[in-house]
């Protein structure tokens, strides 16, 4: 018989209980991850094994795999009919949605990071009131101010170039680029640039030299967000360009819906090549994605 006392039985058993329920608890944790990943991941899955499809075959049967559950063997012929006929036009759309997205963002960067600096360190009786104008802007529908856009750039003769979706992209995007930049500014000790300015500094030379490179984590953040915003942005490209020319490439992706039917395996084959440029950057940058994100959320 044993001769320890019963409250050390009875630790032992919480113990034991305690560390059972965290297992536990860690193992269905890893299994609701689990399952949401493949919800996540089975779409994309999804679209490629059906890219592979005739249309004839995806419209018979959607769900089974070509050459393994089904009884066709997967084919290339979306891919090249996409890369080969120049109707489509997609390598054009996809080089103009880089050159729309690419100046784009360089922009918004650029003056989320002077103006959210300004708001934040240049105290003034109009600062409070620009910020709150700047905020505003991250309230407004995009889809409110379509016809007036429309309008106004049909008035000015700026509509259907090649710089025209870069005027309402950086105007939406600035918004939340500056309130990142101004509440991560203000987590940045100001004595840093007391010091250079007693060291001789410029104001300049504070901003672009001491400043700048201590922002790049909440940088890396803003440039990530309006990558992914400018690279899918429909609505502005639908309404403000008419030349097949200057289509990017969600509206590209809608060359495959016809009337009265669409080439769902093509589509799909037009997507993945369209995804194509941000998953490989994800893939690429995806540590400084994810350390810039956490910096920039920690820190603001």
């Amino acid at each position: 018989m044993s001769n320890k006392p019963v409250s050390a039985v009875n630790a032992d058993h919480h113990h034991y209980s305690t560390k059972a329920g965290r297992i536990i608890g860690g193992l269905a944790m890893d299994i609701v991850l689990w399952i949401f990943s493949l919800v996540c991941i089975f779409p994309i899955f999804w679209m490629f094994y059906n890219s592979l499809k005739e249309k004839r075959v995806f419209n018979a049967d959607k769900l089974s795999i070509p050459g393994l559950f089904g009884a066709t063997a997967p084919t290339l012929k979306n891919y090249t009919d996409i890369l080969s006929n120049k109707d489509y036009q997609l390598g054009q759309s996809m080089l103009n949605s880089l050159i729309t997205t690419g100046l784009s963002v360089l922009l918004i960067v650029l003056f989320s990071f002077i103006v959210g600096y300004i708001l934040s360190r240049i105290k003034g009786r109009w600062n409070r009131p620009l910020y709150l104008m700047f905020l505003s802007g991250m309230l407004i529908p995009i889809h409110a101010l379509l016809v007036p856009i429309y309008i106004l750039f049909g008035g000015l003769n700026l509509n259907d170039k090649w710089f025209t979706l870069l005027f309402p992209y950086v105007s939406f995007g600035l918004p939340m680029g500056i309130f990142l930049m101004e509440g991560y500014v203000k987590g940045i000790p100001a004595s840093m640039e007391e010091a250079a300015s007693v060291d001789g500094c410029s104001f300049s030379g504070t901003l672009w030299r001491i400043i700048l490179p201590m922002c790049k984590p909440i940088l890396v953040t803003i440039a990530i967000i309006q990558v992914f915003g400018c690279w899918n942005e429909f609505s502005f490209a639908l309404v403000l360009l008419d030349s097949r020319e200057l289509y990017t490439v969600p509206l590209a992706l809608t060359q495959f819906k016809g009337q009265f039917g669409s080439d769902y395996p093509k589509q799909m084959a037009a997507m993945l090549l369209t995804m194509s440029p941000i998953v490989i950057l994800y893939f690429v940058f995806s540590k400084q994605i994810i350390k810039g994100m956490v910096e920039g959320a920690v820190k603001g």
